[in-house]
């Protein structure tokens, strides 16, 4: 479904301006902050305001349409909800943010919550990392 059925569906009143914006943040591959948003936005419609953006996020966010992560770069950014949970990667070099899933991970985390006596009801993960240099890819590629 898409995100601009999604608000329909939720009750909101959708103006060529939220379309704009729900259909910048459906079609984003990245997770942009608000000014990325109003400046992709801007692009297609002019006359979006800043403020707008900002009141369409927040309205998003309020109706559980979007989600709110912030990668310790101090910027609020978001994504649309995904239909399969997902971690994410993030390189500190460049601030690009990998979507991953790993199955291994996913079971550890279960095992973990139960030894400590929790049935895990969510969850979410973050790894920072900087990209390994050619001799690193090199070495961990003999270790396998």
């Amino acid at each position: 479904m898409s995100l601009e059925q999604e608000c329909i569906d939720k009750g909101m009143r959708m103006t060529d301006q939220r379309r704009t914006i729900a259909r910048v943040l459906e079609t984003s591959e990245d997770h942009p902050d608000t000014e990325e948003l109003y400046r992709r936005a801007s692009q297609i419609d002019p006359k979006i305001s800043i403020s707008t953006v900002y009141r369409t996020v927040a309205l998003f966010e309020e109706a559980g349409i979007i989600e709110r992560v912030e990668f310790r770069d101090g910027r609020a950014r978001y994504e649309t909800l995904p239909e399969r949970h997902h971690d994410h990667l993030i390189d500190m070099k460049t601030g690009d943010v990998i979507e991953f899933r790993n199955e291994q991970i996913e079971a550890l985390q279960e095992v973990i919550a139960r030894e400590l006596g929790f049935k895990l009801v969510d969850h979410r993960l973050e790894l920072y990392g900087v990209p390994l240099s050619a001799d690193e890819k090199a070495a961990a590629k003999s270790k396998k």
